[in-house]
């Protein structure tokens, strides 16, 4: 069946029942290497160069974004479609319901989608137990996995470091990367974390348990000049590795649409000119991952000149299948591109 036709069947559902009933079938596909491997290498295509970054070997610079596998259920499905790295989670210290239902909506004209998860998890302890059980089945997949840390909506600001601190204790056994999220539109407060303070507090909080593994701070798309540079600055001067642009874009007072972060091709332009904003004030030499509008050739290779070393991908999954990372390594657009 193509996916054309699973669309509209998809698109008759729910949106957050599709996406459930998506991460099943991927929950179902991890369940068996072998399956995952037939998948692999149907689709994979072997000349495609791996990245050598932050000490790690990517196999492909598509990745998987956050948001989609919140409770770390499929990451060796996301390689049977040909990623080259998964960000997993947002993960809590605490398992937390999120917002109330319905909190995510397609916008079909504009390739887009809306949602107001509010960090829903199963919780870092359930996490790590699940990463740890797939390792010992010899389901971890052969790529980094990036897991995603955020704060619980129930603690204050001026304890967030602890939270960050308490979910990275857990899951930096598991992780290749920590990823620090305080850019989500969707936690009352937490983007009042992108201030040098704040952040300088929670990158030392996660930079503890995580040992000598990277740390890269996940940034907002409407930050930017002296305070993006400035918590940019704050931020390596704390000791994080790089940086990912950017999360979903915040509801404007009086814009027509649903309360949520806008992801999709609406992010294109603005996302991929933080990414230049980034690499502008930080140099080459720090690693940096572009995520927002990529569903093409066209807008990757964008990321990429603009300054990314690695892209990721959610919403235009959505819209054209699982195999879109493989189809874009496919179609050969990455460029030769420093490494580090």
């Amino acid at each position: 069946m193509s996916y054309a036709l699973a669309r509209t069947l998809l698109f008759r559902l729910d949106p957050e029942e599709a996406h459930d009933l998506g991460v099943g079938a991927a929950r179902w596909l991890a369940g068996r290497a072998e399956r995952c491997r037939l998948v692999r290498n149907f689709i994979a295509r072997p000349s495609v160069r791996p990245v050598e970054l932050m000490g790690l070997t990517f196999p492909t610079r598509v990745g998987l974004a956050a948001g989609l596998d919140k409770n770390a259920e499929a990451p060796l499905a996301w390689w049977a479609f040909g990623f080259g790295f998964a960000e997993l989670g947002t993960v809590t210290p605490r398992p937390q319901s999120g917002k109330p239902k319905p909190r995510m909506f397609r916008v079909p004209a504009r390739q887009a989608l809306i949602n107001r998860m509010g960090f829903n998890n199963q919780g870092a302890r359930r996490v790590a137990e699940r990463l740890a059980e797939q390792k010992a089945a010899g389901l971890r997949p052969a790529m980094p996995l990036l897991l995603s840390v955020g704060k619980n909506a129930t603690t204050p600001n001026d304890r967030a470091a602890e939270d960050y601190n308490l979910a990275a204790t857990s899951l930096a056994p598991h992780a290749d990367v920590l990823t620090i999220n305080v850019s989500s539109p969707n936690t009352p407060g937490l983007r009042a974390l992108q201030n040098p303070q704040e952040l300088t507090a929670i990158v030392r909080a996660v930079l503890e348990p995580a040992a000598g593994k990277p740390v890269l701070v996940k940034v907002a798309p409407e930050l930017e000049g002296d305070l993006l540079r400035s918590v940019l600055d704050a931020c390596l001067s704390a000791g994080a590795t790089g940086f990912i642009a950017t999360n979903t874009l915040a509801k404007q007072p009086g814009e027509p649409r649903e309360d949520g972060g806008l992801s999709g091709q609406p992010l294109r332009q603005i996302s991929r000119a933080r990414v230049a904003e980034i690499r502008k004030h930080v140099g080459d030499n720090i690693p940096l991952i572009g995520c927002g509008g990529i569903n093409d050739a066209e807008s990757a290779r964008a990321m990429l000149d603009a300054g990314a070393d690695l892209i990721q991908l959610y919403t235009a999954l959505v819209y054209q299948g699982p195999f879109l990372a493989a189809a874009l390594s496919r179609v050969g657009f990455i460029p030769p591109h420093r490494s580090r």
